[in-house]
């Protein structure tokens, strides 16, 4: 199909593109489009370079004008016989330099081949995905109907210890009512003292059930949370992949959602501990199921959260130089930047925490393993500002690494050594949550860097930085270089066609893999 008319059945997504494109001087995008079987034949590229050719191409352009014109005037086209002269008019200024005219008709096509193969590989990636992706969409489906369920059952509590003390209410309006009016008569007493039995039995099972209540509540909290963590987990490793060429999805948005809907469903658990606490301060009895069971369960729901709120703050964005090849190679003394993100939204929390950045003090035990200090800013506010999604992100831009003088740079007591470029390092980031009097440390951490300091050594650390984000699975793995595994050919065959795919816009085909396959083995 020519390229115009598959330009033209593109997707309205792309339509932008190419009309910004032909927004540009040089190129009509009428022109393009009466002329475009003609265009498409021609050798711009060789006309570029010879000039009679390019003599030869700008004349018949002139003449193909005219005979657009012509056909114009017999349909009485006004306002086109208008645009087509005009046109004619704007390309004579091309009559002494017709190879700057070949130049600018190749630009726009090679620009328009780079549209058409975005649409491709965008194609080709959904088609990869569909499979995938619909089993995620089920799976998210799934996380949202069990959301939905946790959010009732957190409505449902608060009804019950509405009714729970709404029920107390009651028994001590009426057991004060009764001192009031005390009576001398014993059989109107044990008959008053009946009806505060049965007031009291029904306030027992109201907690009890109160507290069952709770109890399947955290449960569902506790299973929402380890599939939470598992996602955490997946979009860890698709991280690590796209590091390295990946087309995945890496937004936390949707992620950035659940966390923060469960953090304020257990806050909202929180609130009714303190509840049950102020109505057994008002009221308590002997086997009283509130003081019996409330201080487990209490420990439970802080722990969930505590869980939760440990696992939600992630690094973002991996560190990476403005000029480097990929992420995660760094080299001394030049910046770079990172971005950490708390999945936990609350509003109330903007720039109220601070994020420090250090370098890990946890050395492994490598001969001659270097140690660093991080330079620049090193601590910024979690805002909301800087995020265009919304979400609380403190974004480093401006840090360095510069390394510690000999001394610091613990030889360890181990034989084992690398080079500079198989030394792995982990930046971290420390912050402290703290809301409605609940406080909990948190700590981040980068996944591992190579650390250079000239730009000879720049392919091999890129080299070390493809290798571990494709066989590790553990992201803090610093000694990973110490006994490198192999890797399997059609891992290593996915990981060549990631870094076609990000040069290239295009990845490799089975019969490509197969053919560099073959010159391997």
């Amino acid at each position: 199909m020519a390229q115009w008319n598959r330009l033209r059945e593109l997707s309205p997504a792309y339509w932008q593109r190419l009309h910004e494109l032909y927004d540009r001087d040089g190129l009509p995008m009428d022109v393009r489009h009466y002329l475009s079987v003609w265009i498409e034949k021609q050798e711009w590229q060789r006309a570029a370079r010879d000039y009679g050719l390019a003599v030869v191409l700008y004349q018949v352009l002139l003449e193909n004008l005219d005979i657009q014109h012509s056909r114009f005037v017999q349909e009485e086209s006004f306002l086109q016989q208008h645009n087509i002269r005009r046109h004619k008019q704007t390309f004579q200024r091309y009559q002494d330099e017709p190879c700057a005219l070949a130049s600018t008709i190749l630009w726009f096509l090679e620009k328009e081949k780079e549209i058409l193969d975005s649409a491709d590989l965008d194609e080709q990636v959904q088609l990869l995905h569909v499979e995938q992706e619909n089993m995620e969409m089920t799976c998210h489906q799934e996380l949202e109907r069990k959301m939905a369920g946790l959010r009732n059952d957190v409505q449902c509590l608060e009804h019950a210890i509405i009714c729970l003390e709404e029920q107390q209410d009651e028994f001590d309006f009426k057991y004060q009512t009764h001192k009031m009016e005390a009576s001398a008569d014993e059989a109107q007493k044990n008959e008053w003292m009946k009806k505060f039995q049965l007031l009291i039995n029904r306030l027992n099972e109201c907690r009890k059930s109160t507290l069952a209540d709770l109890t399947k509540l955290l449960d569902r909290a506790e299973h929402l949370i380890n599939l939470l963590l598992k996602e955490l987990v997946d979009w860890q490793r698709r991280q690590q992949k796209s590091c390295i060429g990946a087309p995945d999805n890496v937004c936390l948005d949707q992620l950035e959602k659940w966390f923060t809907c469960v953090a304020v469903c257990l806050f909202q658990v929180q609130e009714f501990f303190n509840k049950l606490e102020e109505l057994v301060g008002k009221m308590s009895y002997e086997n009283d199921p509130v003081k019996g069971q409330k201080p487990a369960l209490q420990k439970r729901a802080d722990a969930l959260l505590k869980d939760l709120l440990k696992s939600s703050f992630v690094v973002e964005t991996q560190p990476s130089m403005p000029q480097g090849k990929g992420p995660l190679v760094l080299r001394t003394n030049v910046q770079f930047s990172v971005k950490t993100r708390l999945l936990v939204k609350f509003p109330e929390l903007n720039h109220s925490m601070k994020v420090n950045v250090s370098m890990s003090r946890e050395a492994p035990q490598i001969k001659g393993y270097r140690r660093f200090n991080v330079l620049g800013t090193a601590s910024k506010d979690l805002n909301m500002a800087e995020s265009h999604s919304g979400g609380m992100i403190a974004d480093f831009r401006h840090l360095s690494l510069r390394e510690q003088k000999s001394g610091g740079s613990g030889k360890g007591i181990s034989d084992i050594s690398l080079s500079v470029t198989e030394e792995l390092h982990i930046i971290c980031f420390n912050t402290v949550f703290e809301l409605k009097g609940f406080s909990v440390e948190l700590q981040a951490s980068s996944l591992p860097v190579v650390i250079i300091s000239n730009s000879s050594q720049q392919q091999s650390a890129w080299a070390s930085i493809l290798w571990f984000n494709m066989l590790s699975l553990e992201p803090k793995d610093v000694m990973f270089f110490a006994n490198v595994p192999a890797a399997p050919w059609p891992q290593f065959s996915e990981m060549l066609s990631w870094q076609f795919l990000s040069a290239t816009k295009r990845g490799l085909d089975d019969d490509q893999r197969n053919m560099i396959a073959h010159k391997l083995f």
